[in-house]
């Protein structure tokens, strides 16, 4: 197991996900599963957002602990290892909430105002007043959560960009005042004070990483928010029933009427889960009437039972002892990496008390 505190070999990246509950398909394709690939090549960081969802949930607290549980068993049950990555908790490691008000404190407000979803979350999340300090700045504390580690990429998709570039003009900001030039360098030459040896916090990259369109059961994206998904713990029952329910080709009214597979939400499934002859019975059977719709969700609930089988293994085989040990386990091992940053930031900012000799 490789020891934070010292300088990482190859390329670190880091990213992490909110405590909103079980993980379904969405989330698996949307990152998780990119996420178990880059533990070969790189030095990967990865996190529960236990204090993010506060920024939303503020008022009713009381699931993001049992939620904080169920994703940890999904991390594991998707294949993110502890022995090649380094898996925690937000709230454990203090030293997020030290940067968050570092940030804070240089983070113009207009920059917050124009962030892309901060007016969408307010429209769609209008039962909730979210007319809060800790929902406008919460990019900050995402640039905090990234920047602590200095990371060399940010594993995202198209629509999590925006958020990214906020954490690199965040972290050029702070590096205008706070050169490294005015440290005391206390902690010794770090992995990226030798590669960037002006700025204590080097601008992470954008990795882009592949998401395929995923339709929840009534056509919409896949999403908690909407009660349409199909959950990496749904035992098989549950998922061919969600299929049985879930919306088609409009066009298909009746049995015998033609379809298009490129038009039908079922038909964006099988794109992504089924295998090259599936996809051909069902670009036949569909646009020949051939088959029916019911038929076609079932080759489709097939290929999802297939995928989520080995997830479902690896989810029964480890205990919520289990997880929990291993998330306090990658916490620990994560205030470490975090605290070196830290040291560099507080003399950066002339932060660190000094012994003055006596005269």
């Amino acid at each position: 197991m490789p020891d934070p505190a010292t300088p990482a070999s190859r390329p670190r990246a880091l990213s992490g996900m909110r405590p909103t509950g079980k993980l379904h398909l969405g989330n698996y394709m949307g990152a998780l599963a990119n996420w178990v690939k880059l533990q070969d090549a790189y030095d990967c960081y990865f996190f529960i957002a236990d204090w993010h969802a506060l920024t939303t949930d503020y008022a009713d607290p009381s699931q993001i602990a049992p939620n904080t549980v169920e994703v940890m068993l999904d991390y594991l049950a998707a294949g993110l290892d502890p022995e090649r990555s380094v898996l925690f908790l937000q709230s454990r490691v203090k030293q997020h909430s030290e940067l968050f008000l570092d940030l804070a404190m240089i983070s113009p407000l207009g920059w917050l105002e124009r962030v892309p979803s901060y007016k969408e979350m307010l429209e769609n999340l209008a039962h909730k007043d979210l007319t809060t300090y800790g929902f406008l700045g919460y990019p900050v504390l995402m640039a905090a959560d990234i920047l602590l580690y200095q990371p060399d990429f940010v594993p995202v998709g198209q629509d999590q960009q925006a958020h990214v570039e906020l954490t690199r003009e965040l972290a050029r900001r702070f590096n205008q005042f706070y050169p490294r030039a005015k440290a005391k360098n206390p902690g010794g030459i770090l992995r990226a004070a030798q590669v960037h040896p002006l700025y204590v916090l080097p601008e992470p990259k954008v990795l882009l990483t592949p998401s395929p369109k995923l339709p929840g059961t009534d056509g919409r994206k896949m999403s908690k928010s909407y009660g349409n998904t199909i959950l990496l713990s749904d035992p098989e029952p549950v998922v061919r029933q969600k299929l049985k329910t879930m919306v088609t080709d409009p066009a298909r009214v009746r049995r015998t009427d033609k379809g298009d597979p490129d038009k039908c939400p079922v038909g964006d499934l099988h794109k992504v889960f089924s295998s090259p002859e599936t996809m051909a019975k069902v670009y036949e059977g569909c646009r020949s009437a051939g088959i029916g719709c019911i038929e076609c969700k079932s080759w489709a609930a097939d290929s999802l039972v297939k995928i989520l089988e080995p997830i479902q293994h690896r989810r029964a085989a480890t205990t919520e002892k289990q997880a929990i040990e291993i998330l306090n386990a990658g916490s620990l091992r994560a205030a470490a990496r975090a605290e070196q940053t830290m040291i560099e930031v507080r003399s950066a900012m002339q932060m660190t008390l000094t012994t003055v000799a006596p005269a």
